[in-house]
Protein backbone atom coordinates (compact mmCIF):
# COMPACT_ATOMS: atom_id res chain seq x y z
CA UNK A 1 0.00 0.00 0.00
CA UNK A 2 1.50 3.17 -0.89
CA UNK A 3 1.66 6.15 1.18
CA UNK A 4 -0.39 8.40 -0.71
CA UNK A 5 -3.09 5.54 -0.39
CA UNK A 6 -2.37 5.19 3.64
CA UNK A 7 -3.01 9.01 4.23
CA UNK A 8 -6.09 9.48 2.18
CA UNK A 9 -7.72 6.28 4.60
CA UNK A 10 -5.97 8.74 8.13
CA UNK A 11 -8.17 11.52 6.34
CA UNK A 12 -11.03 9.68 6.37
CA UNK A 13 -10.74 8.54 10.17
CA UNK A 14 -11.02 11.91 11.73
CA UNK A 15 -8.15 11.27 14.23
CA UNK A 16 -7.34 14.57 15.03
CA UNK A 17 -10.37 15.09 17.98
CA UNK A 18 -8.96 11.53 19.19
CA UNK A 19 -5.38 12.47 19.10
CA UNK A 20 -6.49 15.52 21.06
CA UNK A 21 -7.95 14.35 23.84
CA UNK A 22 -5.67 11.90 24.64
CA UNK A 23 -2.81 14.81 24.92
CA UNK A 24 -4.94 16.95 26.75
CA UNK A 25 -5.39 14.30 29.10
CA UNK A 26 -2.40 12.68 29.72
CA UNK A 27 -0.74 15.69 29.86
CA UNK A 28 -2.46 17.45 32.76
CA UNK A 29 -2.92 14.47 34.60
CA UNK A 30 0.90 13.89 33.98
CA UNK A 31 1.47 17.58 35.52
CA UNK A 32 -1.19 17.27 38.24
CA UNK A 33 0.25 14.07 39.51
CA UNK A 34 3.83 15.64 39.22
CA UNK A 35 2.51 18.35 41.48
CA UNK A 36 1.30 15.75 44.23
CA UNK A 37 4.43 14.16 44.02
CA UNK A 38 6.30 17.04 44.69
CA UNK A 39 4.06 17.61 47.84
CA UNK A 40 5.01 13.91 48.81
CA UNK A 41 9.17 13.22 48.45
CA UNK A 42 8.26 9.51 49.61
CA UNK A 43 6.06 8.57 47.00
CA UNK A 44 8.57 7.66 44.37
CA UNK A 45 5.49 5.99 42.65
CA UNK A 46 3.66 8.66 42.05
CA UNK A 47 7.12 10.60 40.55
CA UNK A 48 7.19 7.64 37.82
CA UNK A 49 3.57 7.56 37.14
CA UNK A 50 3.75 11.19 35.89
CA UNK A 51 7.30 11.00 34.32
CA UNK A 52 5.55 7.88 32.20
CA UNK A 53 2.33 9.92 31.64
CA UNK A 54 4.45 13.27 30.35
CA UNK A 55 6.26 11.26 27.84
CA UNK A 56 2.90 9.52 25.97
CA UNK A 57 1.44 13.02 26.44
CA UNK A 58 4.20 14.34 24.49
CA UNK A 59 3.82 11.50 21.76
CA UNK A 60 0.10 12.09 21.74
CA UNK A 61 1.07 16.04 21.14
CA UNK A 62 3.34 14.75 17.80
CA UNK A 63 0.12 12.78 16.68
CA UNK A 64 -2.11 15.82 17.25
CA UNK A 65 0.44 18.21 15.03
CA UNK A 66 0.17 15.83 12.63
CA UNK A 67 -3.62 14.91 12.05
CA UNK A 68 -4.41 18.24 12.53
CA UNK A 69 -2.03 18.88 9.02
CA UNK A 70 -4.23 15.93 7.39
CA UNK A 71 -7.22 18.03 8.64
CA UNK A 72 -6.28 21.00 7.70
CA UNK A 73 -5.31 19.75 4.15
CA UNK A 74 -9.00 18.54 3.64
CA UNK A 75 -10.94 21.50 5.34
CA UNK A 76 -8.92 24.96 4.71
CA UNK A 77 -10.55 25.71 1.89
CA UNK A 78 -13.92 25.42 3.33
CA UNK A 79 -13.50 27.67 6.20
CA UNK A 80 -14.98 31.42 6.74
CA UNK A 81 -12.30 33.62 6.83
CA UNK A 82 -13.44 34.31 10.80
CA UNK A 83 -12.43 30.45 11.08
CA UNK A 84 -9.27 30.64 9.52
CA UNK A 85 -8.04 33.83 11.54
CA UNK A 86 -9.13 31.35 14.79
CA UNK A 87 -7.25 28.76 12.92
CA UNK A 88 -4.51 30.07 12.68
CA UNK A 89 -3.69 30.53 16.08
CA UNK A 90 -4.84 27.11 16.53
CA UNK A 91 -2.20 25.70 14.27
CA UNK A 92 0.67 27.72 15.22
CA UNK A 93 0.23 27.53 19.04
CA UNK A 94 -0.12 23.71 18.53
CA UNK A 95 2.61 23.45 16.21
CA UNK A 96 4.95 25.37 18.94
CA UNK A 97 3.46 22.82 21.88
CA UNK A 98 4.23 19.86 20.51
CA UNK A 99 7.80 20.53 20.77
CA UNK A 100 7.87 22.76 23.74
CA UNK A 101 6.08 19.01 25.25
CA UNK A 102 8.82 16.88 23.60
CA UNK A 103 11.13 19.05 25.09
CA UNK A 104 8.99 18.90 28.99
CA UNK A 105 9.29 15.17 28.19
CA UNK A 106 12.90 15.21 27.80
CA UNK A 107 14.11 17.25 30.91
CA UNK A 108 11.46 15.20 33.34
CA UNK A 109 13.65 11.77 31.78
CA UNK A 110 16.53 13.67 32.65
CA UNK A 111 15.51 14.87 36.64
CA UNK A 112 15.23 11.06 36.99
CA UNK A 113 17.84 9.30 35.48
CA UNK A 114 20.57 11.99 35.86
CA UNK A 115 21.13 14.25 39.61
CA UNK A 116 22.57 16.97 38.22
CA UNK A 117 18.90 17.75 36.54
CA UNK A 118 17.20 16.77 39.82
CA UNK A 119 17.49 19.88 41.35
CA UNK A 120 15.59 22.07 38.18
CA UNK A 121 12.55 19.76 39.21
CA UNK A 122 10.86 22.60 40.68
CA UNK A 123 11.57 24.75 37.64
CA UNK A 124 10.43 22.08 35.47
CA UNK A 125 7.18 22.32 37.35
CA UNK A 126 6.67 25.98 36.53
CA UNK A 127 7.00 25.45 32.84
CA UNK A 128 4.97 22.46 32.44
CA UNK A 129 2.04 24.70 34.27
CA UNK A 130 2.24 26.82 32.20
CA UNK A 131 2.63 25.06 29.27
CA UNK A 132 -0.66 22.67 30.65
CA UNK A 133 -2.53 26.47 30.18
CA UNK A 134 -1.63 27.43 27.19
CA UNK A 135 -2.76 23.52 26.12
CA UNK A 136 -5.80 24.37 27.25
CA UNK A 137 -6.32 27.32 25.01
CA UNK A 138 -5.26 25.81 22.31
CA UNK A 139 -7.97 23.26 22.91
CA UNK A 140 -10.70 26.13 23.70
CA UNK A 141 -9.68 27.49 20.05
CA UNK A 142 -10.40 23.91 18.56
CA UNK A 143 -13.80 24.33 20.19
CA UNK A 144 -14.81 27.66 19.13
CA UNK A 145 -13.78 26.13 15.43
CA UNK A 146 -16.52 23.37 15.50
CA UNK A 147 -18.76 24.56 17.81
CA UNK A 148 -19.23 28.19 16.30
CA UNK A 149 -18.06 27.91 12.80
CA UNK A 150 -18.68 24.18 12.17
CA UNK A 151 -15.29 23.59 11.01
CA UNK A 152 -15.21 19.80 10.01
CA UNK A 153 -18.78 18.80 10.66
CA UNK A 154 -21.70 19.09 7.92
CA UNK A 155 -22.74 22.25 9.06
CA UNK A 156 -20.04 23.87 7.28
CA UNK A 157 -20.98 22.65 3.68
CA UNK A 158 -24.91 22.52 4.08
CA UNK A 159 -26.51 20.55 1.53
CA UNK A 160 -28.62 22.63 -1.44
CA UNK A 161 -32.13 23.75 -1.06
CA UNK A 162 -33.71 21.83 -3.80
CA UNK A 163 -35.79 24.28 -6.14
CA UNK A 164 -39.18 23.54 -7.03
CA UNK A 165 -38.84 22.37 -10.23
CA UNK A 166 -36.43 19.42 -8.95
CA UNK A 167 -38.01 18.52 -5.89
CA UNK A 168 -41.46 18.33 -7.83
CA UNK A 169 -40.91 14.96 -9.94
CA UNK A 170 -37.73 12.73 -9.24
CA UNK A 171 -37.23 12.24 -13.22
CA UNK A 172 -37.55 16.31 -13.32
CA UNK A 173 -34.05 16.57 -15.07
CA UNK A 174 -34.24 13.15 -17.14
CA UNK A 175 -34.66 13.42 -20.91
CA UNK A 176 -38.27 11.74 -21.90
CA UNK A 177 -38.43 10.00 -24.70
CA UNK A 178 -40.55 11.54 -27.94
CA UNK A 179 -43.89 10.41 -28.56
CA UNK A 180 -45.23 11.17 -32.25
CA UNK A 181 -49.22 11.45 -32.40
CA UNK A 182 -50.47 10.79 -35.49
CA UNK A 183 -52.31 13.34 -37.38
CA UNK A 184 -56.41 12.11 -37.49
CA UNK A 185 -57.63 12.45 -41.54
CA UNK A 186 -60.62 14.72 -41.35
CA UNK A 187 -63.92 12.77 -41.60
CA UNK A 188 -66.35 14.34 -44.31
CA UNK A 189 -69.99 13.81 -43.61
CA UNK A 190 -71.90 12.85 -46.14
CA UNK A 191 -75.67 15.04 -46.70
CA UNK A 192 -78.58 12.84 -46.39
CA UNK A 193 -80.82 12.62 -49.06
CA UNK A 194 -84.19 14.31 -47.70
CA UNK A 195 -87.11 11.98 -49.15
CA UNK A 196 -90.36 14.22 -49.74
CA UNK A 197 -93.86 12.70 -49.38
CA UNK A 198 -95.86 13.08 -52.36
CA UNK A 199 -99.20 15.16 -51.41
CA UNK A 200 -102.10 12.91 -50.75
CA UNK A 201 -104.76 11.84 -53.60
CA UNK A 202 -108.02 13.63 -52.14
CA UNK A 203 -110.38 11.29 -51.60
CA UNK A 204 -114.41 11.44 -54.06
CA UNK A 205 -117.21 13.15 -51.96
CA UNK A 206 -120.58 11.02 -52.85
CA UNK A 207 -123.16 13.40 -54.21
CA UNK A 208 -125.68 14.46 -51.51
CA UNK A 209 -129.18 12.76 -51.70
CA UNK A 210 -132.10 14.87 -53.46
CA UNK A 211 -135.21 14.73 -51.68
CA UNK A 212 -138.22 13.27 -54.02
CA UNK A 213 -141.51 15.64 -54.83
CA UNK A 214 -143.90 12.86 -52.85
CA UNK A 215 -142.08 13.35 -49.72
CA UNK A 216 -142.86 16.91 -49.77
CA UNK A 217 -146.35 16.16 -49.32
Amino acid sequence: MSTDKIIEILKGLDLHPVADHFTIGLLLVGILIDLVARLAPSRISLRYTALTLMILGAISAGASYFTGDLEADRIFDAMSAPAKVVFHRHAMLGTYMAVVFAVLAIWRILIEAVGYFSGSHSIYLIAAVIAGGVLLYIGSLGGKMVYEYGVGTALMNPPATPTPETSASPIANETLPTVTVPTPTPVVATPTPVITAPPPTPTPTAPAPTASPAAAH
